[in-house]
């Protein structure tokens, strides 16, 4: 897959990661459509990328609304004309103690950023199998390689996305499919995903951050990789960690905690 003349469509492009990656995109001379629930950041967005030559498109939609989130990507498919790569990357954070999180959180979480990009990547998928190729990018997140302290619904979620994204990518292999299923997972990253909602707590981490034009960069040059998997920055140790000793990763996870000034 080359970007310079591609049409990638890129959800949660308001802001964070997902903004970074219109404008790396932009610049590297795809044609854009973005989808995000603030019209105005979007637009902005959008307007940034048309000043670098680029053409960019958006659609306002709130993508836990799953109808809607199929409806788009059918859109922006007749009015791009085709999608050569879908980025699944909106998400929401949820941080409370497991014994204050609600079924309802849970399902909240789970329709945003699991249900929600499987029902678009599924959506997408048919008709770029009838076409002939194409490439959906899932952006999960590290927390959907390991346990984050108070983050059970996000971390559930995204390793949803992770073992979805995989089992995806075996069985369009199984069949030779021209599609192919990418996944991205970004550690610390500088965005408002560690804004402190309502009625959550504050992220116990508390940097160093990754700026997003930098995982931006590492989306990007993951498109046109050849891999499945990609972690930006490089958490490939951490995960290796883990799964050698995963008794004393949930120990070691739980006294950072403890020590933290993080309280339920």
């Amino acid at each position: 897959m080359r970007i310079e003349g591609a049409k990638i469509l890129v959800t949660g492009a308001s802001s964070g990661i997902g903004a970074a990656l219109a404008r790396e995109l932009a610049a590297r001379g795809a044609t854009l459509g973005l989808v995000a629930r603030r019209e105005d950041r979007l637009q902005e967005v959008a307007a940034a990328c048309r000043s670098v030559g680029a053409r960019a498109v958006s659609w306002a939609c709130d993508l836990s609304d799953l109808e809607d989130a199929e409806d788009v990507v059918r859109k922006a498919w007749d009015q791009l004309g085709h999608i050569d790569v879908l980025v699944n990357n909106a998400a929401m954070s949820k941080r409370k103690h497991v014994l204050d999180t609600t079924p309802g959180d849970y399902a909240q979480v789970m329709d945003l950023n699991f249900h929600s990009p499987v029902r678009m990547a599924l959506a997408a998928l048919g008709l770029m199998q009838a076409r002939g190729g194409g490439e959906i990018v899932m952006v999960s997140s590290t927390g959907g390689r390991i346990g984050i302290v108070h983050e059970s619904a996000y971390c559930a979620a995204k390793a949803a996305v992770c073992l979805w994204a995989e089992a995806a990518a075996i069985d369009l292999g199984q069949i030779g499919s021209p599609v192919r299923v990418k996944l991205i997972c970004p550690g610390p990253i500088d965005t408002e995903i560690w804004d402190v909602r309502e009625g959550d707590l504050p992220a116990v981490f508390e940097g160093p951050f990754v700026p997003a034009s930098v995982c931006a960069v590492g989306v990007a040059e993951a498109i046109e990789a050849d891999g499945f998997e990609t972690y930006v920055p490089d958490m490939t140790p951490v995960i290796l960690g883990k799964t050698q000793d995963v008794d004393a990763f949930v120990r070691a996870m739980a006294e950072i905690a403890r020590q933290s000034s993080v309280v339920r």
